[in-house]
């Protein structure tokens, strides 16, 4: 998972990754509003899901302690990150100010 993590966020699109768990309530209000983030932003974002509990190790390395948490990456570097879930508004124009 390492290596193609570090090949999916080199990209110029930016990439929004979601770190998760199936038992997390927030999680699973979050995905929805990542779908319609995808659905209006299409090609200009990538958005990739985490389950930390299967990635314990990547969690870690972004110091991931609580779930949901989302981190936009642009080639290689995180340029943002937040716990918790956000309106789809918010996640848009973060997206948007990182492009």
């Amino acid at each position: 998972m390492k290596s193609s993590f570090n090949k999916i966020i080199e990209s110029d699109t930016p990439v929004l990754v979601d770190f998760f768990a199936d038992w997390c309530g927030p999680c699973k209000m979050l995905a929805p509003i990542l779908k319609e983030v995808k659905d209006e932003l299409g090609e200009n974002i990538k958005i990739v899901k985490i389950d930390v509990d299967k990635n314990q190790p990547l969690a870690s390395k972004y110091n991931v302690r609580g779930v949901p948490t989302m981190l936009l990456f642009k080639n290689g570097k995180q340029v943002w990150r937040q716990s918790g879930v956000l309106p789809k508004k918010d996640i848009v124009q973060v997206v948007k100010s990182n492009s």
